[in-house]
């Protein structure tokens, strides 16, 4: 007995000592970070702590406490750079721990830092969805949703909007009901940032798609529930985005006054977080609005803009036209130096935009012509060119365009004829199967076959063409032959005297005869696919089917389906 109380006094000694190291290790961890835990961001005080927490995790080889430190160390350190440094090795870490929510967290913090710190969103979104891979089977729900929420701020700078509300609107969803949860001040407070961030989202992504009175309805309801907040001053960041978001809304209802006072109020906390992106965006509607009231206070908050652009190599689709307004300014002003600059600015930012923004960099060559800023500049730069080139490049646009408009009318104009020919065809009740072609007709040469079996291949194909046994797939002159029991010499021979045309132009023309019919009389099948109406006539492919009914009947079948649709519409009821 005595033994075995020995035996688990000393299980229950071993225990304590490893409990009692383990705890004095992870306090040492929690004394080091409450050094510099409530210290703002980017902080440079913060370094000498957190390399101390980076030093221990090392010398402990424990990868989620080594994770903790770089994170902390992109958090705190004020360079850009450094913190993409410390990204990756944070990545680095965190694969060596094989815990998925970690390098989900690893990939998501550098995905941040490429976004926040760079505005590089191609490789942000790569990180993102790296993340979001590793976060799939998490149980961490905030973690899960906090990649959602920023692969769709990706999708909505990339202009991507109706994707990107779904994911705000789940981040929304489940921001708002963690914090109604009963958990620690600070997850209460993490989730409330995530949700008001969400709504802020939303906010962009309503409003660069015209649904102003959405946007109305969520800034007035973000205002009231930060205003309700006991300690709404940790908000003040989120306070001013929304401000920011009425300010946009209020220029779009002509309230520039109101926009102003908006802007004004937003801007400073903005400026505060080194958020240079609403800032640029700010100047720019600051700029439009004052264009009401004070050009020159336009102009200096466009100015403004291109100062951040040349400070951070970043501007945003929807302010490209800031621009112009300084282009057009400098040219009343007839101040050619400004002009040219603000020229090669635009064409600047037009490049680096087009990079990530692909289909937004389409958008502005169609309104802003590059090659028209290409020219302009090259005429600013020798102000002596002469502006007939400009008359000749609108001469000769005009002239494309007039060309483009004929060859169109012309298309249209064939279109409506074939059609009406078809049309013609149905209305005089001719049998649109009836393959005695006048080639046929007027032939005067001697008949080859017999009386007879001319009798008897009439009767058998005007029974195959009456039965519709034409649009049996894969259907050859062998196997027809077969089918009517004669050879294929007399099958052969009958056809080309009799209908005027060899036998794969008479089963083609009996096949679009036929679907042409069914396309006129029957309604169903103008919402056929064309593949579907190939099958429908015994036609192999899509292709064959459709260069065989242009060739027949002079139109496609897309654009015969059209006109059939539109006569049906415009008939009487």
């Amino acid at each position: 007995m005595m033994s075995i109380v020995k035996k688990y006094s000393i299980v229950f000694f071993i225990l304590c000592t490893v409990n009692c190291v383990l705890a004095s290790d992870l306090s040492g961890y929690i004394e080091i970070r409450k050094n510099y835990e409530d210290l703002q961001k980017n902080d440079p005080a913060a370094i000498p702590y957190v390399n101390a927490y980076i030093k221990k995790a090392k010398k402990e080889s424990n990868f989620p406490k080594l994770v903790q430190g770089y994170r902390d160390a992109v958090l705190f350190n004020p360079s850009e750079y450094k913190k993409l440094i410390y990204s990756d090795s944070m990545i680095v870490a965190a694969l060596q721990s094989r815990d998925n929510d970690l390098i989900s967290i690893a990939y998501l913090g550098k995905g941040i830092v490429y976004y926040s710190n760079f505005k590089k969103f191609k490789p942000a979104l790569d990180e993102y969805v790296k993340a979001f891979q590793y976060s799939k089977n998490t149980k961490d729900e905030y973690l899960k949703y906090k990649v959602i929420y920023h692969l769709g701020v990706v999708k909505s700078y990339l202009g991507y909007y109706e994707d990107a509300i779904v994911h705000f609107k789940n981040c929304t969803e489940f921001f708002e009901k963690k914090t109604k949860d009963k958990l620690h001040p600070n997850e209460i407070y993490n989730n409330r940032k995530g949700y008001f961030n969400s709504l802020h989202q939303l906010t962009i992504c309503h409003g660069n798609t015209l649904q102003y009175s959405k946007v109305d309805s969520i800034v007035s309801l973000a205002l009231s529930q930060i205003h309700e907040i006991e300690n709404s001053k940790d908000f003040m960041l989120e306070k001013s985005y929304f401000v920011k978001s009425r300010g946009i809304l209020n220029f779009h209802q002509n309230n520039y006054e109101g926009a102003i006072a908006d802007f004004t109020q937003a801007l400073p906390t903005i400026i505060k977080a080194a958020d240079f992106e609403w800032s640029s965006i700010i100047y720019f509607y600051l700029g439009r609005s004052y264009l009401h009231y004070d050009k020159d206070q336009a102009v200096r908050n466009f100015q403004k803009v291109d100062s951040i652009f040349n400070t951070h190599h970043f501007v945003v689709p929807r302010i490209i036209s800031n621009y112009e307004y300084l282009i057009n300014h400098y040219k009343n002003e007839k101040d050619i130096n400004k002009q040219l600059y603000y020229t090669k600015q635009l064409l600047k930012a037009d490049s680096l935009i087009s990079i990530d923004f692909t289909y937004l960099s389409l958008k502005i060559h169609k309104e802003y012509d590059r090659q028209t800023l290409l020219d302009e500049k090259e005429y600013l730069e020798k102000s002596n060119l002469s502006r007939a080139i400009l008359t000749i490049v609108f001469f000769m646009l005009a002239f494309i365009f007039l060309f483009l408009l004929i060859l169109d009318y012309r298309k249209k104009r064939n279109i409506e004829i074939k059609y009406k020919a078809l049309q013609d065809k149905f209305h005089s009740k001719k049998e649109p199967k009836e393959l005695q072609t006048e080639r046929a007709i007027l032939t005067t040469k001697k008949m080859s076959l017999t009386p007879e079996i001319t009798n008897e291949l009439t009767e058998k194909l005007s029974s195959f063409e009456k039965n519709n046994e034409f649009i049996q797939k894969g259907l050859t002159q062998n196997t027809l032959a077969s089918q009517l029991k004669t050879n294929t010499y007399y099958l052969s021979t009958f056809i080309n005297e009799n209908k005027g045309m060899n036998f794969n132009r008479y089963i083609a023309e009996l096949r679009i005869n036929y679907i042409t019919g069914l396309l006129y009389t029957q309604t169903k099948y103008l919402n056929y696919k064309t593949v579907s109406l190939a099958e429908e006539c015994g036609i192999a492919t899509r292709q064959s089917f459709s260069d065989l009914f242009f060739e027949i009947n002079g139109i496609r079948p897309t654009d015969f389906i059209r006109k059939r649709l539109e006569e049906i519409d415009n008939s009487p009821k």
